[in-house]
């Protein structure tokens, strides 16, 4: 929370200081309430989307899980997205991308005005329907698909920006991120049993910046970029069952207890590009 505590001494350092010009009205100074509503993309479709093993489950991940002959079971490959069926995309399968969607935070926050700078805190909490997933497929044929959303997002950033007006501000905002991440596992697979603990809260950050322009003297409207990014590399589903499989034949390198799989891709990162609006007190 350094951040905040940040915040905090720049505030009490804008009261110190004494005003360069007194607005009838205050200008950005004081407290507010609003909220924010916007659309969510994410960066994570591509070829560095994959799936990892841990075949002899000794915590290292990047094992290859082969078949009785030897051959690399899923060397059909994968793909950034959630698999439509059990063929992969190089054999004529399809793989939907991640999910892009819209977001909703209500907001309240603090502005302190002195001269043309203006330093404040602002906090959020709202959610976003974004999805993010990949598969991996095995020659079986099936798909192995993980899944990631948020259920929700809270957020405390320190805002720092410049007006030139009084009406209209230019700013960059940046904080700690909280959020509770939703991952889930499904497989086409039915020969073996996949166990995984699914929800998790997770701290993070957000930082970004935008431009609020005030309509009279309690109103303002704004736009506002932010960027998203959680660590999220310790939902591990293994894959037991039945001795001899790909994934329990202990004569294959490997452990007769399962197969650990991860993602490839271990943080959670999405833009936000959001309209605002706020009351002034």
């Amino acid at each position: 929370m350094k951040v905040i505590g940040l915040t905090a001494a720049a505030l009490l350092a804008a009261y110190a200081l004494p005003a360069t010009a007194q607005e009838s009205d205050g200008g950005f100074s004081g407290v507010y309430v609003g909220a924010a509503g916007g659309y969510d993309v994410q960066p994570n479709d591509g070829g560095r989307s994959r799936v990892l093993f841990d075949r002899n489950l000794d915590g290292q991940y990047g094992d290859v899980v082969r078949t009785g002959s030897g051959a690399d079971a899923f060397g059909p490959g994968f793909c950034g997205g959630q698999a439509s069926n059990q063929l992969s995309p190089a054999n004529g399968g399809r793989c939907t991308n991640d999910k892009d969607d819209w977001a909703y935070y209500g907001r309240v926050g603090f502005d302190a005005q002195r001269g043309r700078v203006v330093v404040g805190v602002v906090g959020e909490f709202g959610t976003t329907n974004i999805t993010d997933g990949v598969s991996a497929f095995s020659s079986t044929p099936a798909s192995y698909v993980f899944n990631r959303g948020i259920d929700w997002e809270a957020g405390v950033r320190a805002r720092a920006g410049y007006t030139p007006n009084d009406t209209t501000l230019f700013y960059g905002t940046f904080g700690p991120g909280y959020a509770r991440i939703d991952r889930a596992f499904g497989s086409t697979n039915t020969t073996n049993t996949f166990e995984g603990s699914g929800k998790r809260n997770q701290f993070g950050f957000q930082g970004g910046g935008g431009v609020e322009q005030r309509l009279g003297r309690h109103f303002s409207i704004g736009l506002e970029y932010i960027y998203h990014q959680y660590q999220d590399d310790d939902y591990v589903v293994r894959a037991a069952g039945p001795a001899g499989t790909p994934f329990t034949n202990a004569n294959n390198g490997g452990s007769a207890s399962g197969t650990d799989f991860i993602r490839g891709d271990d943080k959670f990162r999405w833009h936000s590009l959001r309209a605002t609006a706020a009351f002034r007190f």
